[in-house]
């Protein structure tokens, strides 16, 4: 089974205006409201390659209940714990002469919340897969995917994580199983611009020596890199394609990588179905469909 961690969901509220004006009333011409967070875009993305996974993490208020109702009727399975007070984010991304975001705070979440998270975590076995993605709630503390990974040290899980600066560095030791900074997180970890894959082999290498099993990086419209813990190296530059939205392009990455490592056991396969999975959301206003998976796979 699979699991993914999401601990600060959201409503991603996309609205179009053409040729918003600050300080006036404008109106929409366009609206799209769906579950965010990058744990829930990648069990999201699983469903939609036909692979079902369950997602943890914390929701609250009506907001919350919003976020559950729409995740079940897209055929995902999940465990979400109920904060008692404050309510689940609102992240409000407009489109308009430029892009711009207003990202909520989310609920305050308590120790026992957490203790509950926990014990849904124990329940995972051998084999299993887990996610942990995106940024914590300042509630939380910073050390909270060590501290998972080391609650889970001995169940022998295979654990991606999908996290930036001291969030993945902490997690090293740990030895996950993959990683997915862009080229732009790995150059802030050794404080270095990295925009030519060769760069981005050699500080991939570099997060290997720290404990990484599997670093994946992309890198937008430059492609992306592989650096296999066999000592395998896959680079690829990027599909083709018209990008009409990136939010959840990376998540997608992540997907598409656990998904085709689970069904081929290559992580060439793997690799090819990360950067179609992320490909496909990228050129689509919603996340990748099987179809559209597919159709880039193809072409790789």
């Amino acid at each position: 089974m699979i699991y993914t961690v999401t601990f600060n969901p959201s409503l991603d509220y996309i609205v179009s205006v053409d040729n918003f004006t600050p300080g006036k009333v404008n109106r929409t011409c366009k609206e799209i409201m769906f579950p965010g967070g990058k744990g829930i875009n990648v069990s999201i993305v699983l469903k939609n390659l036909g692979m079902d996974s369950t997602i943890l993490g914390f929701i609250a208020g009506f907001t919350g209940e919003e976020i559950r109702r729409q995740v079940l009727e897209m055929g995902c399975r999940e465990d979400l714990i109920p904060i008692p007070n404050g309510l689940s984010r609102i992240n409000v991304k407009l489109r308009s002469n430029e892009e711009s975001e207003i990202n909520g705070m989310g609920p305050a979440i308590d120790d026992a919340a957490i203790n509950t998270l926990y014990s849904k975590l124990d329940q995972l076995k051998k084999g299993d897969v887990l996610v942990l993605a995106g940024s914590i709630p300042s509630c939380m503390p910073e050390t909270i995917y060590l501290d998972i990974m080391n609650h889970l040290a001995d169940k022998e899980v295979l654990i991606a994580v999908d996290a930036t600066k001291d969030l993945l560095l902490n997690v090293m030791p740990c030895h996950p199983f993959v990683i997915k900074p862009n080229n732009h997180e790995l150059g802030e970890i050794f404080h270095v611009e990295i925009t030519e894959k060769d760069d981005v082999i050699t500080y991939a290498k570099k997060l290997q020596e720290q404990g990484a099993r599997n670093v994946l990086v992309s890198m937008a419209g430059d492609g992306a890199v592989l650096v296999a813990e066999d000592g395998s190296v896959y680079t690829s530059e990027a599909p083709k394609g018209k990008v009409v939205n990136s939010v959840g392009a990376g998540d997608s990455m992540v997907a598409g990588f656990v998904y085709g490592y689970l069904t081929s056991g290559s992580y060439e396969t793997a690799f090819k179905t990360g950067i179609s999975c992320g490909s496909a959301s990228a050129f689509s206003e919603n996340l990748a469909t099987r179809e559209e998976v597919e159709a880039i796979l193809n072409t790789l």
